[in-house]
């Protein structure tokens, strides 16, 4: 009779310590600033997120009034988790909202969500900047794992996140129900091991020197985190 197997584990952790939960701290870049989102800023992301192609994929919203988006505000700038920040362009002010969720420092997980860039912010580097922000506020702080998930038939968020670096992880079936319909969701994830080059790679992009003087991309993003994306069958 052949003995059992023995039982493999990874490595004990050396040096890591948890992290702690991010607060209600403002981030500022060159292009965008981030800040806990407040009811001062409803009126002016209300009125720049009035398409309603804009909330598809959200489990909450459209609000067609201002008095329901600010009864909204009002109630999720109260939590901790998901801690939600808007979006705040210098010239144009709020022109977005993003979040950390799923806050695990014991773990050192967090998540980024509730992600609503308005037609202002898509596409601009400003926005590419918002999510380098994020990121590099986790991974400085010491967070492990940043997570990104999105309903598997949310073909530009899934698009994003491998642009920005996430990798790739499955997806979960049936995972929950959004408005009265089922969703699958998709993930993605970088672990600390990958943010110095992805930080390099942010930091490549989003140097003006990146763009011509008409504003156009000299290198892609996606080109610089590509080689950075685990491959998973």
């Amino acid at each position: 009779m052949s003995s059992p197997s023995p039982q493999t584990t990874s490595a004990p952790l050396s040096g890591w310590t948890p992290p702690r939960a991010p607060g209600r701290q403002t981030m500022t870049g060159r292009l965008v600033r981030i800040e806990p989102l407040m009811v001062d800023h409803a009126a002016a992301l209300h009125a720049a997120n009035s398409s309603v192609e804009n909330w598809a994929y959200l489990p909450y919203g459209p609000y067609p009034s201002l008095a329901a988006y600010e009864d909204w505000v009002s109630e999720v700038s109260r939590h901790s988790d998901p801690l939600f920040f808007a979006i705040v362009d210098p010239s144009e002010g709020p022109v977005g909202v993003a979040s950390y969720l799923r806050i695990a420092p014991a773990s050192g997980s967090i998540e980024v969500g509730h992600i609503n860039f308005s037609p202002r912010l898509q596409g601009r580097p400003a926005a590419t900047e918002t999510m380098y922000l994020m990121m590099r506020w986790a991974f400085e702080a010491g967070y492990r794992r940043y997570e990104w998930k999105c309903d598997s038939r949310n073909a530009p968020s899934r698009r994003a996140a491998q642009r920005l670096g996430l990798s790739y992880e499955g997806i979960f079936r049936q995972a929950t129900i959004s408005k009265g319909r089922n969703r699958d969701t998709a993930w993605y994830a970088a672990i600390d091991a990958e943010w110095p080059a992805l930080k390099a790679a942010f930091e490549t992009w989003l140097d003006p020197a990146n763009f011509d003087a008409e504003g156009r991309q000299r290198q892609r993003l996606s080109d610089l985190t590509r080689p950075i994306l685990v491959a998973t069958g």
